[in-house]
């Protein structure tokens, strides 16, 4: 497992090398969430499934992907999308794209018997999207292998989510994890943390000439 002053080295110096323009795509970097993540990837199996978001760099360090890996496919442009299904880690760039994925795949699993589980990481912005609102009562109803963690960041790209949408998700998160303990299901869960990013929505806060 790495530690926190590690992932935050790495996005600094993927920070550092986009500055120079060699990136030719655009990234989404965190911060503040780096103690968050490693407390819950302590309960992530090698065998079991992730899926991200397009701010996915740490959540593939945690999941043991080498350093050389990431660092090639951000090199490459592919921040926002990077796969990488030799261990089991998947993302997509689409607001609620990953849900629909992340829940078939735990139907698959449920049906095989397998012993493993999902990992479905969204934002703020996207639980409040329909899609996702859809996967997780899906998945709350057939009790689904899929464990669902909100990042609230207060972020809906570079507007307050509380602001944009009206609501606080919170009260999502507590509505969907009753639904989950009154009716005790055992392997559907769902999760949420809050964090303040370190970077801006996207790329480092400063121009960048390509």
């Amino acid at each position: 497992m790495l530690t926190k002053q590690e992932l935050i080295d790495f996005e600094q110096d993927i920070s550092e090398i986009y500055k120079t323009g060699k990136i030719k795509g655009p990234i989404h970097l965190r911060g503040g969430n780096e103690e968050c993540l490693i407390h819950i990837f302590k309960d992530i199996k090698p065998e079991d499934y992730v899926f991200a978001t397009w701010t996915n760099h740490l959540e593939a360090l945690l999941k043991g992907i080498p350093k050389e890996k990431i660092k090639e496919k951000i090199l490459a442009g592919e921040s926002m999308a990077m796969n990488f299904p030799e261990y089991n880690f998947y993302t997509s760039a689409i607001v609620g794209g990953i849900g629909p994925i992340a829940t078939g795949v735990a139907w698959a699993i449920k049906e095989k018997k397998e012993n493993r589980l999902i990992h479905c990481f969204i934002g703020d912005m996207t639980l409040l999207a329909g899609v996702i609102s859809e996967c997780i009562r899906y998945s709350i109803n057939f009790d689904l292998p899929i464990h669902w963690i909100i990042g609230d960041n207060n972020k809906s790209v570079d507007t307050q989510t509380d602001l944009c949408w009206g609501q606080d998700v919170r009260k999502d998160y507590f509505r969907y994890r009753k639904e989950i303990e009154d009716n005790r299901y055992n392997n559907v869960a769902i999760s949420y943390y809050s964090y303040v990013n370190k970077w801006p929505h996207s790329g480092v806060g400063s121009f960048v000439s390509f």
